[in-house]
């Protein structure tokens, strides 16, 4: 079963996305296992650690979800640890830690699920209800409806 059509033209399973979000854990394990020596690799290193791996974890959870709305606010557990994943990665690169060119494309990645993510929650939450996701800050009141 497909689980979603994102806006980004990628279609995948759960299962899909829960090996996506592993992999993504395991590539910033081995990152972390890289970092020099020092006190802000280890601060920041443990920061990273903690949020990327939560990312899969916290998907996993959003998958056993009870309803529409538990699953969006699962999923927005989610969005925040993928976004805090790129924070500390552009932290560990403008502190001179890592190479850009190094961690581009495993930045790529974190964005891209970001997105993933993102129109999952949007979608959850319209539960089909194309006026219930609001693209401005404006919002249709349900008596025009």
């Amino acid at each position: 079963m497909r689980i979603a059509k994102f806006g980004l033209g990628i279609e995948m399973t759960a299962d899909e996305m829960k090996q996506r979000t592993k992999a993504l854990a395991i590539r910033i394990v081995r990152l972390i296992e890289s970092l020099p020596p020092g006190r802000t690799s280890d601060v920041v290193g443990k920061q990273l650690l903690r949020c990327g791996t939560s990312v899969g974890a916290n998907y996993r959870a959003a998958c056993r979800a009870r309803s529409r709305a538990d699953f969006a606010a699962k999923m927005g557990i989610v969005e925040e640890e993928a976004d805090e994943v790129a924070y500390w990665i552009e932290l560990l690169v403008d502190c001179g830690l890592l190479k850009q060119n190094r961690v581009s494309e495993l930045l790529a990645e974190t964005n891209e699920i970001i997105a993933i993510v993102v129109s999952s929650i949007r979608t959850a939450r319209s539960n089909g209800n194309p006026r219930s996701t609001p693209k401005s800050a404006i919002r249709i009141p349900q008596s025009a409806i």
